[in-house]
């Protein structure tokens, strides 16, 4: 794995811990809304009315009945997931401007009927992962970027008004191009690191001149690989090897009479 993979694609506890809270929180409104029978949609976005604004923060917790609810929590789950994942540094930051602004943008541009549901968090997150993996060039936020269109692809259709789509159920899809319009415009916005693959070869460097390369000169001008010359064989030539010279030293010690007399 590569330095970059090292630093900054990590499997952090908040990688399961930031999703499951957030998915727990909307199941937790949706149980006290229906177990004590208490109608929260008055809490929603409203556009254009003052009161309404406070559904800027509270809509995507608030969902109509169980379908509603269980369409949008498992994408809010898995999207949340790769997003802390692959976009740890920003990803924070793409959650909570994500609703915050696309709850804005549907307000100012919303029917005047009440607004709810986590769906234009989960097209801020479809967004923001599809346009910024494409933009970054990396091979592996690009083939997040593929898996969510493969997979999510096909949302792309409810951010338009439709009759056909709102024929016998409510669709904002003034929040669903809310979030999707969000999550673009922080893919534009938000930087990330410059991911790039670690050099291991001389051939992957910028300045890599194939002429100056040794093996690169092996090839002839037709592409054809060309054996290297034969070393060049030394001649040798037999020569009389003499002994080393010695040097013998002489020393003379004169006799003295202890000498003669241990003779």
């Amino acid at each position: 794995m590569h330095n970059n993979e090292i630093n900054h694609f990590k499997f952090t506890p908040s990688v399961w811990i930031v999703p499951t809270f957030l998915l727990l929180l909307v199941w937790l409104v949706f149980f006290i809304e229906h177990k004590f029978n208490i109608n929260l949609v008055q809490h929603g976005i409203f556009p254009r009315t003052f009161s309404g604004l406070q559904g800027v923060l509270f809509s995507p917790f608030l969902h109509g009945d169980l379908s509603h609810i269980s369409n949008n929590s498992f994408p809010l789950f898995i999207l949340t997931a790769a997003l802390i994942y692959f976009y740890r540094d920003i990803s924070l930051k793409v959650l909570f401007y994500g609703i915050l602004f696309s709850g804005l943008i549907t307000w100012i541009i919303g029917r005047s009927s009440y607004h709810i549901g986590a769906s234009g968090l989960i097209y801020v997150l479809v967004s923001f992962i599809f346009f910024k993996g494409m933009m970054t060039q990396y091979f592996r936020l690009m083939a997040l970027s593929l898996t969510v269109v493969m997979i999510y692809g096909g949302m792309v259709w409810y951010v338009f008004p439709s009759e056909e789509l709102s024929l016998g159920k409510s669709i904002s899809w003034e929040g669903h191009l809310a979030g999707f319009l969000t999550g673009f415009a922080f893919a534009v916005l938000f930087k990330t690191p410059d991911y790039k693959e670690s050099i291991k070869y001389e051939w992957e460097k910028p300045d890599f001149n194939p002429m100056e390369d040794a093996f690169m000169k092996r090839f002839d001008e037709n592409g054809n690989f060309v054996n290297p010359p034969k070393p060049e064989e030394l001649e040798v030539v037999d020569e009389e090897v003499f002994p080393p010279k010695v040097n013998y030293i002489y020393v003379f010690k004169q006799t003295t009479d202890d000498n003669k007399k241990a003779e």
